[in-house]
């Protein structure tokens, strides 16, 4: 029914951040308490995550499906909009299957760190809920707000459970951050002077803004500014700096979300937005962007190679196979 498919996706948003904020209200004392209650609503949301990949219907006409939808800002056309397509369910149930994971795997994780076990397994559910909004989000601005949302758990998880250089390598992963969701949230405005102009009132509804049409130089702007920020957060050469830092300093459960599940949001949004809203500057940019991805998979790999510390290691090849993502999306064939 429609009222149990609008649910999935709320559900899946809101069960691991309620979840994270109950953990982190449990008692000091009980660090025990804690992994178990959050190992418990990462298996619940699993099982919802599964629960919406059955109720979804391949093959449908529908480009979004279990949609959801509230106004939230009506003053500037923002809505609190949620649907899935094949993309981005398979991103989902990659997200939902890897947590529970993580948490199991870094169930020592944060013991004898600087911060309390309750806080850490809080943040992992929290970074799980906005990364689900991601995923799910068709309104652009909400894909926007949950996007720079995601930086804060993850700056605590590796600025307060990580190694020596841990507030060195937060900062940088959140200042190389929040610099691309600037420049993205130049490019959104700009979308938004458009759609006013197009649609007689502002929208940031997703299937609008693919419907416009846009003059390709205006496009060339607008393209680089999302782009930027997907490769910075994906993250491509030259602009990866960052991730190695971050992830040999992060504890080891939350190198696994950050290189595993938060890595892909680059990619997705250059799938979701980039190519489909600027499809003639995606179209110009292709060539240089194309150059790039075969440096980056190349200098990945062999950087990869001097490496002695294994997070290091797995920080480098993850630049080198986003290259090949990259590339794939940028052949713009469907081989690629």
């Amino acid at each position: 029914s429609a009222m149990s498919n609008e649910f999935y996706l709320v559900a899946l948003m809101a069960l691991p951040i309620l979840g994270g904020l109950l953990v982190s209200v449990l008692p000091k004392g009980s660090p025990g308490l804690a992994k178990q209650v959050a190992l418990g609503v990462s298996l619940l949301v699993l099982a919802v995550g599964v629960m919406a990949g059955l109720a979804y219907e391949s093959g449908s006409a529908d480009p979004f499906q279990l949609v959801a939808q509230w106004d939230w800002i009506p003053a500037w056309g923002v809505e609190f909009a949620l649907g899935v397509d094949g993309i981005s369910l398979v991103l989902i149930l990659m997200t939902v299957i890897l947590v529970p994971v993580c948490i199991l795997a870094g169930w020592g994780d944060a013991d004898g760190t600087s911060g309390t076990v309750r806080g850490y397994f809080a943040w992992i559910l929290i970074l799980e809920g906005l990364v689900l909004g991601v995923f799910a989000a068709t309104d652009v601005f909400l894909f926007y707000v949950l996007f720079e949302a995601m930086l804060i758990p993850m700056y605590f998880l590796i600025g307060r459970y990580g190694g020596a250089q841990r507030q060195y390598a937060a900062v940088k992963f959140f200042l190389y951050s929040l610099l691309g969701g600037l420049l993205m949230l130049a490019a959104l405005v700009g979308l938004y002077v458009l759609s006013i102009d197009q649609y007689g009132a502002g929208t940031f509804d997703y299937a609008a803004l693919v419907g416009m049409d846009i003059d390709a130089d205006i496009q060339k702007w607008l393209f680089l500014g999302f782009f930027i920020a997907f490769a910075i957060k994906a993250p491509m050469w030259p602009l990866h700096t960052w991730l190695p830092d971050a992830a040999a300093e992060a504890p080891p459960s939350s190198s696994v979300m950050l290189v595993g599940v938060l890595d892909k949001v680059g990619t997705f949004g250059m799938l979701r937005l980039c190519l489909p809203m600027f499809p003639d500057a995606s179209k110009y940019f292709a060539p240089g962007i194309i150059i790039l991805a075969l440096v980056g998979i190349i200098y990945g790999a062999l950087v990869a190679l001097g490496q002695t510390d294994l997070k290091r290691l797995i920080a480098y090849t993850s630049v080198s196979h986003f290259g090949f993502i990259v590339l794939g999306i940028f052949a713009m064939t469907s081989q690629g």
